[in-house]
């Protein structure tokens, strides 16, 4: 691999990480949003900010994971981290284009999935990492469902003296904590999933080793990166996440974002790449469930769940053809 080959798929691998704080915006900031606390050039610059912030907060277990934990770092080879990208971004783009809440680490572990295979056979796959993170597809959405619902039942017991307008004046002021908790959350685990795609790429190209630690430039980098693009924000997405979902008030705004948040630090405490958006939408449906079933609607979060199941299948096909095509040109 030539030196400008790997400071092309480097700036790809990058491009991927600020859509996917781009795409992955309305995650941090549907909820604060929707409720009113703050307009939304004020919630992506919170959002932006504890994204960042997150490097000081967390081991990189998350990019190991993405980096050694999927497809044996033996297999993997510049062609296959640029067939994994194309099809991380591909899918990213075309769900922000619809406005579909999907995911964009399920995307970039499909495309990593994808390329793999097309490359060395399911046989390069490394079963443990997969499996873990396949669990989590199930398990993150259904703990944000658990504990969301838990804490607006808790809520709701605690304040049942209290008006209405009283409760939510109150959780107005603790909802700038709770978003800034999930958007901490949000860039703990998303940027380290870039952060790993670099390292295996230099793994591949012979700068690094797979018993090294992860250059601490990359980690920074891709922190600054998905800041950068949840900045910007992917504003198409805030509708569905905020209000279409089910209708949200900030005492329900908090419950969702701690029950997201909490469920997002257990996932990066264990290096378990999972995905934002699974997390934040079990969480609303939980708060919006606990409130009333008949307040979900279903058919938006049913819609929302085909697109999960989807993104895999979708993302790794893609990356298998943009394997082929980058064996030809790369």
């Amino acid at each position: 691999m030539s030196f400008e080959v790997l400071v092309f798929l480097v700036l790809v691998a990058l491009a991927f990480d600020f859509l996917n704080g781009f795409h992955d915006a309305a995650n941090s900031i549907a909820t604060v949003v929707s409720t009113g606390v703050l307009k939304p050039y004020q919630a992506v610059f919170v959002a932006a900010l504890f994204n960042f912030a997150a490097l000081f907060v967390f081991h990189v277990k998350v990019a190991t994971t993405i980096g050694t934990g999927i497809v044996n770092p033996a297999v993997v080879d510049h062609q296959v981290v640029f067939g994994a990208l194309v099809g991380a971004i591909s899918w990213n783009v075309i769900t922000w284009y619809y406005g579909i809440p999907a995911s964009s680490s399920h995307a970039l572990i499909g495309g990593l999935i994808g390329a793999g295979v097309a490359k060395g056979g399911t046989g390069s796959l490394v079963a443990s990492g997969l499996t873990k993170t396949v669990a989590f597809i199930v398990i993150s959405p259904a703990l944000g469902f658990l504990l969301g619902s838990l804490l607006m039942v808790a809520v709701s017991w605690l304040f049942f003296r209290a008006t209405p307008a009283r409760v939510n004046r109150w959780f107005r002021r603790v909802q700038l904590v709770s978003a800034s908790l999930y958007s901490l959350g949000h860039g703990g685990n998303d940027a380290q999933k870039t952060a790993g795609i670099i390292w295996i790429l230099l793994i591949s190209a012979g700068i690094s080793a797979s018993d090294q630690p992860i250059p601490a430039w990359v980690v920074i980098m891709c922190y600054v990166t998905i800041a950068l693009g949840t900045l910007l924000g992917g504003w198409r997405i805030v509708k569905t996440m905020g209000q279409r979902i089910t209708k949200l008030m900030p005492v329900n705004g908090v419950c969702a974002d701690l029950s997201g948040s909490a469920t997002l630090f257990l996932a990066t405490g264990f290096g378990i790449p999972v995905s934002t958006t699974h997390t934040i939408t079990g969480a609303i449906v939980g708060v919006g469930s606990a409130r009333n079933v008949s307040a979900v609607r279903w058919g938006v979060a049913g819609g929302i769940v085909w697109a999960w199941i989807l993104t895999i299948p979708c993302s790794a096909f893609i990356a298998g053809v943009a394997w082929w095509v980058g064996r030809l040109f790369l």
